[in-house]
Order: C-alpha cells, then sequence, then structure tokens
C-alpha cells in the first residue's frame, strides 16, 4: 500500500461514495451499481481503482463476488494522520 494511490482513490467522490456504502457492509457489485445509478464499467473502473489502493477487497461466495473495506488500511491512514496532532509544536 502506498499513501499516493490511497490519496488519489480518494480524490474521486464517486469513489468516496462506494467506501460510504461498503462501510454499512458487504455488497455485490451489482447492488453497487444500482445503488450509485452508475454502469457496471465504471463501477468496475472505480473498483480497481479501490482495489489497487488496497481500499477494498473481495471475495466469491458461490456465483456472486463481494466487497469490502480493507479496515486495516484506513487504521494506517489514520495513524499517518495523528503523526501530525502530536502535542509537540516546533
Amino acid at each position: 500500500m502506498g499513501l499516493a494511490e490511497s490519496f488519489k482513490a480518494l480524490a474521486d467522490p464517486q469513489r468516496r461514495e462506494i467506501l460510504l456504502l461498503l462501510r454499512q457492509g458487504s455488497c455485490t457489485a451489482g447492488k453497487l451499481s444500482e445503488r450509485l445509478k452508475i454502469s457496471p464499467s465504471a463501477l468496475s473502473y472505480h473498483l480497481k481503482t479501490l482495489k489497487k489502493a488496497d481500499m477494498v477487497t473481495e471475495y466469491k461466495e458461490k456465483n456472486f463476488v463481494y466487497y469490502e473495506l480493507n479496515t486495516s488500511l484506513f487504521d494506517e491512514i489514520m495513524l499517518w494522520f495523528q503523526a501530525f496532532c502530536g502535542e509537540e509544536k516546533i
């Protein structure tokens, strides 16, 4: 995981919306596409970017692929941000 990929993924409002939906739990691409009212190909592009940034993982169950948040990555990002909130001031 690189922070550059994470920030690139977060820069797009549509991808942030996907992350908010996945915060509620795992979901199939079809349901995500339906909820966001975007084409499957557009969703595929966004999911590919989120997976590359390691923000989303996928798993297969029967004939469906489910997507979910990689919460450990968000913990790492929060630790990185907290480094700027220390009590020491220069």
